[in-house]
């Protein structure tokens, strides 16, 4: 895969405008040429790409008010309500001026929705943030998809845990997920790389929060199983889970009982910490540096220093909020969709001095590189420690070549 670093410095006036609270709206509350869609999951299952697409609202204004943004949230029992779902992304398109829709995450159904906003209204923008549904799915309808580079981060995320010192990596996930390409080709990723690295690799399988037992219960089920899974594998195991909702509970124990953390599924300083440390972030709202200052000195306090990773800024903040401001700029006229350069601009001025490392999906089966979807990574931040040169390793292109062989 061909790799392109680059380095998202925002403009000093988008910047002061993300950071400071008393900013005013960039588009009146009048006259909006055209509106732009955002679909996110609610508060439980999602928070971070909730609150980016709070963000757009905030510098663009809503819909309602005269703004151009449309916020809807999807159902939390999206696997058993696809055509809710389905029906909720497609009815933004009866709005006239609905000129772009983003989905983040893109969870199953997002494709199908797509492809019925396309036969309709073939001038909106699809955009799809983390899809759920295959590679070749989501890139049949959307205009653009964008994803953690599940296929780099495979390595990096094992490379980052043996300078921490893990011996062992737990990986705790359901059927569901590693049913998705994504999900199950990073799987045994992990896995090879911990071979090639000298670390264990352990599965185990957790309940899925979209079924009979809900976020309560799945959540309970990891509060009582860490201290089993630490006892078992040891103080110098880092785990990782690929459920957003298994994220607190599992930093809670960790930090009670040892372990260690290299980064979410989906990183960012509020994805688990705050309700792990029991910390308010509410005066830090949308300013990252200061979030992830409070957090870490949390970290820090409760001895996780040098064993509790993320990422400076989070991936679903900025994917809402970032692919929200490309469609801006791509309906303002300046911006293309083919180039990755206005990507990242637009990714940056969420995410000031970050270095984001990423990609055009090349399918393994095919060595086809696709068009319309984007890998992108961020280095690793290490409380108490600092960043980890992630985007800058060597991934050995064997792991490029790892065929999905589908889930369990």
């Amino acid at each position: 895969m061909k790799k392109i670093v680059l380095t998202a410095v925002a403009l000093l006036a988008a910047t002061t405008m993300l950071f400071v609270s008393c900013a005013k709206k960039e588009t009146k509350a009048a006259g909006a040429a055209y509106h732009i869609g955002i679909v996110t999951g609610t508060v439980s299952q999602s928070e971070d790409d909730l609150r980016g697409a709070e963000e757009l609202i905030r510098l663009y204004g809503k819909v309602s008010d005269g703004g151009i943004i449309q916020h809807i949230t999807y159902p939390d029992s999206f696997m058993d309500q696809q055509e809710v779902t389905i029906s909720q992304i497609v009815t933004l398109a009866d709005d006239p001026l609905m000129k772009a829709i983003v989905v983040n995450q893109g969870v199953p159904g997002t494709a199908e929705a797509f492809k019925r906003i396309k036969e309709r209204r073939s001038d909106i923008l699809l955009f799809a943030g983390e899809s759920h549904e295959d590679p070749l799915v989501i890139q049949g309808s959307a205009d653009l998809a964008i994803s953690a580079d599940f296929v780099s981060r495979g390595y990096t995320i094992i490379w980052a845990a043996k300078q921490l010192g893990a011996d062992t990596f737990v990986h705790i996930s359901f059927p569901r997920h590693m049913s998705y390409e994504s999900l199950g080709l990073r799987r045994q990723i992990f896995e090879a790389a911990c071979n090639d690295l000298g670390l264990k690799f352990v599965f185990v399988t957790a309940p899925d929060p979209t079924s009979d037992v809900g976020v309560a219960g799945a959540q309970q089920y990891i509060l009582e199983q860490t201290p089993q899974w630490i006892n078992q594998y040891g103080k110098n195991a880092a785990f990782f889970c690929t459920n957003d909702a298994h994220t607190e509970p599992l930093l809670k124990q960790l930090l009670v009982y040892g372990g260690m953390f290299v980064e979410a599924d989906l990183p960012s300083p509020l994805m688990g910490y705050p309700g792990a440390l029991g910390i308010d972030l509410s005066a830090e709202a949308g300013n990252f540096p200061a979030i992830l200052k409070k957090v870490e000195a949390a970290v820090v306090e409760k001895g996780g220093t040098g064993r509790f990773g993320t990422w400076a800024f989070s991936y679903g903040f900025t994917v809402s909020a970032g692919l929200g401001e490309f469609a801006k700029q791509i309906l303002d006229g300046k911006a293309t969709i083919s180039n990755m350069t206005d990507l990242y601009a637009s990714l940056g001025k969420f995410t000031p001095g970050a270095k984001w490392n990423g990609g055009y999906y090349v399918d393994a089966n095919t060595g086809i590189r696709a068009r319309n979807q984007i890998l992108i990574y961020m280095d690793t931040y290490i409380m108490g420690q600092g960043y980890l040169p992630t985007t800058e390793q060597t991934v050995p292109e064997k792991y490029y070549a790892i065929k999905f062989q589908g889930g369990n």
